[in-house]
């Protein structure tokens, strides 16, 4: 009975609700059904046809390509060091834009971290490749002139063309401060680790066998003080101070090359690199018998030209469409991971390797290297940018190119 009940009343309730609905519910036109999600999904990617052409027009910089089996002919023929040596400058070039272009589309692939320091491996390659094979050939000179001269024409020439370039097309120009200033710290940190073992050596008689030691002992020390100092600046820009970079990434992209394409790409061009920076180096000896020049002019001023000439692109084309805070990043980001990465990474390969490669600079270059580093902290640490300090760049560095053209040949002694 007590079931019967219930459902009765069950009934009756589920009657009384029918009965309460109004004549203009009843009456009211069904909703339509909700439309399903729109799924965004990357275009595949290009076939292998395809990605040739977008290599081949990546930039008007692969017209010098033609400069890449010219050089090599050249160093087959054994025609002259002058020859062999622009051949190669020129075939470099386009070669260290098609490996950054590489570098920028596999990070865009797998994310920032990783991309972060495959940025970090492959941004500075060319000046890698070529002062490891000077490395190994014994020219220490020309090696530390090579990066010197990264440092300070990313610091002077390449920082000043960006304000200059970006100072015609704005007022001013602004830009993250906080992060230009970390920078600067770090590059000031560098410097102190390249003034310190010039110092030791100016007070310290180092033409004795114990004393060489002890100056390639502080370097090594140096070196891996550097290094790890290098490390934990990647540490704080990729993981817990990403947030100061995040500006420099304003707009998602999506890879344009197949990830076979762009390993393929980086292997080849790497490879070829190798092949005329060797012929390169093996013509810096000639050229400066032949020319007058002085190894330290090679090394301070063309080499770093070749290694530099896409990030000059990059960074001159960022700053004219006002996104300084890329143009920064290129320049001084460049010169940061020369003085923190590559040279103390080349102080221990050399240590590895045994050849006697310290971090005393001749008191001349280190002095310039101070006067660049000190130049650019003041000019980048309020935030602002304007043509008229891109010209105070740019004069300093005329007035040091002048000054190396003059610079004369000298043996390496440490």
């Amino acid at each position: 009975m007590s079931e019967g009940k219930s459902l009765s009343s069950n009934n009756n309730s589920t009657n009384l609700n029918y009965g309460s609905t109004s004549n203009k519910d009843t009456h009211k036109p069904p909703s339509p059904p909700s439309s399903p999600p729109v799924l965004h999904y990357p275009p595949p990617p290009p076939t292998f046809g395809k990605s040739l052409k977008l290599i081949v027009k990546n930039s008007w910089l692969n017209i010098l390509l033609i400069f890449v089996p010219l050089g090599y002919i050249a160093d087959a023929l054994e025609m002259s060091d002058t020859w062999v040596f622009f051949l190669n400058f020129f075939a470099i070039i386009p070669l260290a834009k098609l490996l950054e272009f590489g570098t920028e589309d596999i990070s865009l692939r797998v994310g920032q971290t990783i991309g972060g320091l495959l940025n970090a491996t492959f941004g500075n390659a060319v000046e890698l490749i070529v002062s490891i094979i000077a490395l190994k050939e014994g020219q220490i000179r020309v090696v530390q002139a090579s990066m010197l001269g990264g440092i300070v024409s990313n610091l002077l020439l390449v920082l000043g063309l960006c304000f200059v370039c970006g100072g015609c097309y704005h007022k001013v120009q602004t830009f993250n401060k906080t992060a230009a200033q970390t920078t600067s710290s770090l590059m000031t940190v560098a410097c102190i680790g390249l003034i310190i073992p010039a110092a030791f050596n100016f007070s310290v008689d180092t033409t004795k066998n114990e004393r060489k030691d002890e100056l390639l002992n502080l370097s090594h020390g140096t070196a891996i003080v550097l290094l790890t100092i290098y490390g934990l600046y990647l540490f704080f820009q990729l993981k817990t101070h990403s947030d100061l970079y995040a500006a420099e990434s304003e707009e998602e992209e999506d890879p344009k090359l197949s990830p076979f394409v762009s390993i393929l790409l980086l292997t080849v061009v790497t490879i070829f690199i190798s092949f005329s920076a060797d012929c390169l180096v093996d013509s810096i000896e000639g050229i400066v018998e032949s020319s007058g020049l002085s190894r330290t002019f090679v090394g301070l001023i063309l080499l770093p030209i070749v290694g530099n000439a896409a990030e000059n692109v990059t960074a001159i084309t960022a700053a004219m469409k006002n996104k300084m805070d890329l143009a920064i990043n290129v320049a001084a980001g460049s010169s940061m991971q020369i003085a923190l990465f590559i040279t103390p990474f080349l102080v221990v390969l050399g240590w590895i390797i045994g050849v006697d490669m310290s971090l005393y600079f001749q008191s001349f270059e280190t002095v310039v290297l101070f006067i660049a580093v000190l130049l650019t902290s003041f000019l980048i640490q309020d935030g602002e940018s304007n043509w008229l300090e891109g010209v105070l760049l740019l004069a300093t560095y005329s007035i040091v190119a002048l000054a190396f053209f003059f610079y004369p040949n000298e043996d390496y002694n440490p």
